[in-house]
């Protein structure tokens, strides 16, 4: 049975593990990324799961079994967009619950 986690504890691990790769950025680079770097790098990651989106419907040839690459690039999109909301200072709950309302008011009507 699969483990079932809350955006709460989603949000607290993501941010633990982005702090850790600061420590990193700043280790091998001087710096930490900006958000911008941060945007570019989760736009990276959304074109492969593209890609291997495409892979797995069969319209892209590729040699090996995409499902865990894709796998992981859908978790770590969502991962990047957690990050992004938090370096923003954006409430990813709230931004979340309002998107969610509003496009439920809009498919009602």
């Amino acid at each position: 049975m699969k483990k079932e986690i809350n955006l709460s504890d989603i949000i607290s691990r993501s941010q633990k593990i982005r702090e850790h790769y600061h420590l990193l950025e700043q280790q091998y680079h001087g710096s930490k990324w900006s958000v911008e770097e941060d945007a570019l790098a989760f736009l990276t990651d959304a074109a492969l799961v593209g890609r291997l989106t495409m892979s797995q419907q069969g319209r892209w040839p590729e040699d090996k079994n995409t499902i865990p690459e894709l796998e992981h690039k859908l978790g770590e999109c969502i991962w990047w967009l957690i990050v992004l909301a938090n370096r923003m200072d954006i409430d990813i709950n709230e931004a979340l619950e309002t998107f969610l309302s509003k496009t439920e008011k809009l498919l009602d009507k």
